[in-house]
């Protein structure tokens, strides 16, 4: 089994700034890409980021310049640090893995999502 628990989200003014973070727990061989998603409200759930296991990083363009992702493997965890955060950030944070368990299964998770909530 492998579980994502992630933290950070909660109520912030427009321009502040957040860290959310996932860690993934269980039986893990590797984990490859790591990302984030978000889904506001009334929206279909959209990219925010991505990173490979050598720390490659992709970016929803709404997001570039202000958002950067990062992992810590040693840790098993994926952070989100959000600067600048506007209005439009509001949303449904979730985290999302792909693992090779310890009995060679492939699996991609998704954690259960962090409300993230920016006030104008």
């Amino acid at each position: 089994q492998v579980q994502l628990v992630e933290s950070g989200g909660g109520l912030v003014q427009a321009g502040g700034s957040l860290r959310l973070s996932c860690v993934a727990t269980g039986s893990i061989l590797t984990i490859h890409a790591m990302g984030w998603y978000r889904q506001a409200p009334g929206k279909q759930r959209e990219l925010v980021a991505t990173i490979t296991s050598n720390s490659r990083t992709n970016y929803a363009d709404s997001v570039k310049g202000r958002f950067t992702i990062s992992r810590d493997s040693a840790k098993n965890t994926v952070y989100l640090q959000m600067n600048s955060l506007k209005p439009e950030d509001t949303a449904v944070y979730y985290c999302d893995v792909d693992v090779t368990t310890s009995t060679y299964t492939y699996l991609k998770i998704t954690g259960q999502g962090t409300l993230l909530t920016v006030s104008s």
